[in-house]
């Protein structure tokens, strides 16, 4: 029989994590800072950028502090840095992989805004492009040199139940989320038969400094630990898509099948917008 199956996973599971090295990009606050920590309790060697330095200070501060109190080494080191640099992010990719090979490169850098089209700003739309996509191509064109030359290694993008389809306030941010998502597909197309791991990450409604600007009530809302948790256990089953808290995913999923008849009136019925 072929090599093929429906119950093969998607990936090479990541279940040790002990003495992987991995780059987490935008992990400073929220998602990224829980699953920064998460994978240097687990003994993962965690390379963390972002672009606040004091951010990272702390991080790294409160890290030390941790493990001092538990009597463990689980290094982490501090990386500013601002995505939209290209030139920044190549250098910086360079010096890590000088120090070693990357097993899992994750996209975690985020910007939020909402916004509607009947107050359209070019400046906001194109300040979440930078980051929410182009950044991850910066970083994608650093590192998938080095990583296809070795032939393994995991890349995974933070998308956004928004990229699933149009919502009202995120006319800035879901497109960006969308193209994320398509770009993780296409990556996984042309990077999975050469041994490299894709996974793309759909949260819902997790509690960081990005969602605190909402007005409105989030569903299943959670912290960014259990968020980090679920990424973990994604990553762990070998998972492509990992969404979370699934008894919110899952109903965002169900719309992306509804024709637009029918999703354009119950978006506005149960959004009020």
């Amino acid at each position: 029989m072929g090599g093929w199956s429906l119950l093969r996973p998607y990936n090479p599971r990541i279940r040790q994590w002990a003495g992987l090295r991995v780059w987490v990009v935008g992990g400073s606050t929220g998602i990224g800072r829980a699953t920064v920590l998460a994978l240097a309790e687990r003994g993962a060697q965690v390379l963390v950028s972002a672009r606040g330095a004091a951010a990272l200070d702390a991080l790294v501060a409160e890290h030390r502090q941790s493990a001092r109190e538990q009597n463990t080494q689980r290094p982490l080191q501090a990386w500013p840095l601002d995505v939209t640099d290209a030139a920044a992010v190549r250098t910086c990719a360079t010096e890590i992989l000088a120090q070693g090979p990357l097993d899992l490169v994750l996209y975690c850098a985020g910007h939020y805004r909402a916004q509607r089209a009947t107050a359209f700003d070019l400046a906001e739309m194109q300040r979440h492009l930078d980051i929410n996509y182009r950044g991850a191509l910066h970083v994608l064109d650093a590192v998938l040199p080095t990583l296809l030359a070795r032939g393994s290694g995991h890349l995974s993008l933070v998308s956004s139940v928004a990229g699933y389809r149009g919502l009202p306030q995120s006319l800035a941010y879901g497109p960006t989320k969308a193209a994320l998502t398509n770009l993780a597909e296409n990556l996984y197309l042309d990077l999975q038969p050469q041994g490299l791991g894709v996974s793309v990450v759909h949260p819902g409604f997790v509690q960081t400094p990005l969602t605190a600007q909402n007005a409105f009530a989030m569903p299943a809302l959670i912290t960014p630990e259990q968020a980090a948790q679920a990424m973990l256990d994604g990553w762990s089953e070998g998972a492509f898509d990992i969404h979370y808290p699934k008894r919110f995913t899952r109903w965002m999923k169900l719309l992306r099948v509804l024709p637009h008849r029918l999703y354009f009136p119950l978006v506005r019925r149960f959004t009020g917008l």
